[in-house]
C-alpha cells in the first residue's frame, strides 16, 4: 500500500493505493494520527484502491469520528469492489461517498 498525501490549506487528500488490509491499515492510522492537526477537509482518494478489510473500515471510522468533530470527511473514487464491501457493513450509510 502507498499513501500520497496533498495538503492544501486545511484541506487534507490522502490517496490510497493498493489493499487496506489488516499489515497496511496501521500504517495509514499512524499517517491519520499524525496529520489532522488543523485540518477541516478529509478527503480519501480511493481510485486506486484495490480492497479493504475490516482492519482499514476500522480506520476509517475513527477518522470519522475525529473529523465529525473537527470538519468534514469524504471518499472519493470507491470501485465496485469496495463499494460493495462498503454496502454490505453499512458503512455506505456513515460515510461521505462521492
Amino acid at each position: 500500500m502507498t499513501i500520497n498525501k496533498t495538503l492544501n490549506g486545511n484541506a487534507l487528500t490522502l490517496a490510497v493505493v493498493g489493499r487496506l488490509e489488516t499489515t497496511t491499515a496501521p500504517e495509514l492510522d499512524a499517517v491519520i494520527k499524525n496529520e489532522l492537526d488543523g485540518v477541516t477537509e478529509l478527503t480519501f482518494d480511493f481510485s486506486e484502491l484495490d480492497y479493504i478489510s475490516s482492519a482499514g473500515l476500522r480506520v476509517l471510522l475513527a477518522a470519522q469520528k475525529k473529523m465529525s468533530a473537527q470538519g468534514s470527511m469524504k471518499v472519493t473514487g470507491v470501485n465496485d469492489i469496495v463499494n460493495e464491501i462498503f454496502d454490505v457493513t453499512g458503512f455506505a450509510d456513515i460515510l461521505t461517498i462521492v
